[in-house]
């Protein structure tokens, strides 16, 4: 079995640049007139991808569906990493290529994580893997 998950995403261009940069996903797809995948997708891991959706056609993806505008959240999405000091590191690095670090790394007693935003708003937690 495999999992795609769905984002709507304003503009193609900069959210691809930022999941490349910040996160160093890889890409998967043939190349659409833009230079980018068609449809924009990014492998989580294995059996796993993340789709990014332009916002417009969004709707249409999710069955007739509103698309909750940016800066709202339906659901967190997380990025476990092996220890605290990657999670420090991939937080500056996120920050660096356009996030909005919502709460800065640190323990709030169930281990060490921050929150961010993407540049569409979407949230995304850095935390350790509990199983590593």
């Amino acid at each position: 079995m495999s999992f795609a998950v769905a984002l709507p995403v304003a503009d193609r261009r900069i959210a691809h640049d930022f999941y490349r940069a910040a996160f160093g996903l890889e890409t998967v797809g043939e190349l659409g007139d833009d230079g980018l995948p068609e449809p924009l997708q990014f492998v989580l891991a294995p059996g796993v991808v993340l789709v990014l959706v332009p916002r417009g056609g969004f709707g249409w993806v999710a069955a007739g569906n509103d698309v909750v505008e940016a800066g709202r959240s339906e659901c967190i999405l997380s990025l476990l990493v092996p220890t605290a000091e990657d999670v420090d590191r991939v937080t500056e690095q996120a920050r660096r290529t356009g996030a909005s670090v919502k709460v800065e790394p640190g323990d709030p007693g169930w281990g060490h994580q921050s929150t961010l935003a993407d540049p569409d708003g979407h949230l995304w937690m850095i935390q350790i893997d509990p199983t590593a």
